[in-house]
Formats: C-alpha cells, sequence, structure tokens
C-alpha cells in the first residue's frame, strides 16, 4: 500500500493508528506492506490488519479522528466524494533494518497504485526482513 512519508512515518511511530482508504481490503488479508512514496520510495513499515471498519466518512472520523494521524481537512477533503470509507486498524507494527526496494526485494516494478497483493513467498520474504518495532537491534 503506498503512503506518503509523513504517514508511514506516523504509523511507524504508533502515531497513526488507522488508514483510510475508499475501499476494504480482501478480508483474508493479514498483514500490509506500507510503500513510503518519493522521496523515499521504500517499502518501511508493515502492520498487522487488527480490523476493518466501512462506514460513512463522517462516523470514521468520529470513531478514529484522534487515532488518525491525519488532520481533519484532509481526511474530509479525501473522502469529499465518497458516500463510504474504509478504515483500517493497524494491529502490531513491524519495520525492516534497512527499507526495502520495490525490485530487488519483492520483484514489484512499479509502485503500487492500489492493492497490489503479492505471492505468499514474497510476502513472507518481506516479513521474514522486518522485527516488531521496539525489537529493531
Amino acid at each position: 500500500m503506498s503512503i506518503h512519508p509523513v504517514y508511514a512515518n506516523a504509523i511507524l511511530c504508533g502515531d497513526k493508528k488507522v488508514e483510510f482508504r475508499k475501499r476494504p481490503l480482501a478480508s483474508d488479508i493479514t498483514h500490509v506492506l506500507v510503500y513510503s512514496t518519493a522521496p523515499v520510495s521504500a517499502v518501511v513499515v508493515s502492520f498487522t490488519v487488527a480490523s476493518q471498519h466501512t462506514s460513512a466518512p463522517v462516523n470514521l472520523w468520529k470513531r478514529f479522528g484522534k487515532v488518525s494521524g491525519i488532520p481533519r481537512r484532509k481526511f474530509f477533503d479525501y473522502y469529499s466524494s465518497s458516500a463510504l470509507g474504509t478504515g483500517i486498524e493497524a494491529g502490531m507494527v513491524f519495520a525492516p533494518r534497512q527499507p526495502l526496494n520495490l525490485a530487488a526485494s519483492l520483484g514489484v516494478q512499479r509502485p503500487p497504485q492500489s492493492f497490489p497483493y503479492l505471492t505468499p513467498e514474497t510476502a513472507q520474504s518481506a516479513l521474514d526482513a522486518m522485527s516488531p518495532v521496539g525489537l529493531i537491534a
């Protein structure tokens, strides 16, 4: 999942506990790899999907605004033409020792535009390169 660097860092630091999207992830997704867009251009964090909530944007903001890690105005601008949105709650957060290059580490040639799904082997390899945040040596 592509996220601007400021928000990817907020997930890593624990300030952003919910990622908002216009549609939910597939119900069998357990982990999200976060690609931090330019100038970082690498996978810098991952999180387990604790839960997903699809609702009207106003209800999502009421429920998650305090842990959203984004300004209220940006949130409502993002959902300005959407009747529904999804809040993806981050569970455990993981980080690689070094940012993961898409092509070299994951075999992905272009940054994700929405939700590209990795093969189980590729996903496991990426997750193996990560440690829970706070335990990185």
